[in-house]
């Protein structure tokens, strides 16, 4: 049977013989069969904290005392999920599906993986050329999964192709003529909570515990303006993250795992000290943010550095020997060292006044911020496509990618930052922070503040300051 793909026949018996199986079990054992919720190991725990959908919406609070849409009970009562089985057809009259479903493989087209399982030509065909009208298959690509519905005859029902977990392009065969769409799943979002200890990094330790990568990113940028995850992390620091998993029905009516979405909570604890975030929304607010405990807001002006680096190659110095030139000259920025390619943002929001070469400094940015400042990002490799001289950036949005071109002998971005037209230190700038909550918002932040923290199993909040 080929790698790619498998061809299932589904009838009433086989229905039948699945629910009596299941039936049987649940009679067996005196309770309905559990899914497991929980996973320990080494680094940590990982837990839904309700089996109920809960929309991804603004979180707000009521009455009740606690989050809209959430269930109050304790992170440490966890629920069991049941194993259910829908029944369809069982009458008999229900006609024979030949169902085909795959993946694509490395270098394989789709015509490749549905001809390797026998479906014919012809067939491949009218799903390429009907489709043709919402999707290219010249851009098909490994991971994609596809699902065929044939009748015993081999007229083709339907077909689906996913491009993402969440898209994906549907024929449909009505009785009279084929119908093409596109199709966006439907997200449900549920309450979910990881914590762990690092070992090497913060990325392997969330990757470990079987989260994607994003969650890892996520944490990240919160707490961006305070600890630089590339240098400050140590073995043996801990973390908390309460968040939601986005979930959607697939095609067979399971629900499937997409991805993390909003965290909503999040705390880290090392030696480089104690850091606690809270996602908030404020009433009068088109956006919402992340607070301290305290209710200071923790987005900063400018961030720490204008990307995921490796190591500072060479720092902000009077006096340093250029390692082209020979020469000892002063060096008026810092060298973050990355692979080519790698994206590379502004530190802050501003306007883009330069984006041309540069000589020595090769592919240059230059971006003007509020107060007086401009940042330089140099040696790019190339530009963010569509960036011009003129345009609004805001803040971590990517205008171009690491490379050496101009004077240098690595991939890297000799970052700098002018005050008033004279180069200051970046590591040395004191970032203005956002506005705190609002005297209107207290109550409203507070209460969700203590919810969140709570499912976090943190409440470290001092009477003193509660007074204020």
């Amino acid at each position: 049977m080929p790698p790619s793909g498998r061809t299932f026949l589904h009838t009433s018996f086989g229905l039948w013989a699945g629910a009596m199986v299941l039936l049987w079990c649940s009679v067996a054992t005196g309770r309905d069969l559990p899914l497991p919720m929980v996973r320990t190991g080494n680094l940590g725990v990982v837990s839904d904290l309700e089996a109920s959908s809960v929309p991804a919406s603004n979180l707000s609070t009521e009455a009740s005392g606690h989050p809209d849409g959430y269930d109050p009970g304790a992170s440490s009562a966890l629920p069991v999920r049941s194993a259910g089985l829908r029944l369809n057809g069982l009458n008999g009259t229900q006609p024979l599906t030949v169902v085909t479903k795959g993946m694509l493989d490395s270098g394989e087209s789709l015509s490749i993986a549905l001809q390797s399982q026998g479906i014919h030509p012809s067939k491949i065909h009218l799903v390429a050329s009907q489709l043709s009208r919402v999707f290219n298959f010249r851009h098909a690509r490994p991971g994609h999964r596809y699902r065929l519905a044939q009748d015993p005859d081999g007229q083709v029902l339907s077909f689906r192709y996913s491009v993402s977990p969440e898209k994906s392009y549907l024929l449909v065969w009505d009785g009279e003529r084929y119908a093409v769409s596109t199709e966006s799943a439907e997200l449900r979002a549920k309450l979910a909570k990881i914590s762990g200890q690092v070992d090497s990094s913060l990325y392997e330790a969330i990757s470990r515990l079987g989260e994607r990568a994003q969650l890892a990113n996520d944490f990240a940028d919160i707490f961006a303006w305070d600890i630089d995850f590339s240098r400050n992390v140590r073995p043996g620091d801990d973390f908390q993250v309460l968040f939601e998993r986005l979930y959607r029905t697939d095609e067979d009516g399971l629900e499937v795992y997409v991805k993390p979405g909003r965290i909503l909570a999040a705390r880290y604890r090392g030696g480089i000290g104690e850091y606690s975030a809270i996602f908030f929304e404020p009433e009068e607010s088109s956006r919402g943010g992340y607070y301290r405990p305290d209710g200071t807001a923790i987005e900063r002006a400018f961030l720490m550095a204008p990307l995921e680096f490796n190591r500072i190659s060479s720092s902000f110095s009077k006096a340093r020997r250029h390692p082209i030139l020979k020469v000892v000259r002063p060096h008026r920025g810092i060298d973050y060292a990355a692979p080519s390619g790698t994206p590379v943002w502004s530190v802050a929001s501003g306007e883009v006044i330069y984006r041309d070469r540069a000589g020595a400094s090769g592919n240059l940015v230059k971006v003007k911020h509020s107060n007086g400042y401009v940042s330089f990002y140099a040696h790019l490799s190339r530009f963010e496509s569509g960036l011009k001289v003129g345009d609004r950036v805001s803040q971590k949005q990517v205008i171009g990618y690491v490379g050496q071109t101009g004077l240098a002998t690595g991939p890297h971005v000799c970052f700098r930052v002018q005050k008033k037209g004279s180069y200051v230190n970046p590591l040395d700038i004191t970032s203005p922070a956002g506005d705190p909550i609002a005297r209107t918002d207290w109550t409203a932040f507070s209460s969700q503040r203590d919810q969140l923290m709570s499912h976090l199993g943190i409440i470290n909040l001092l009477a003193a300051e509660e007074a204020l």
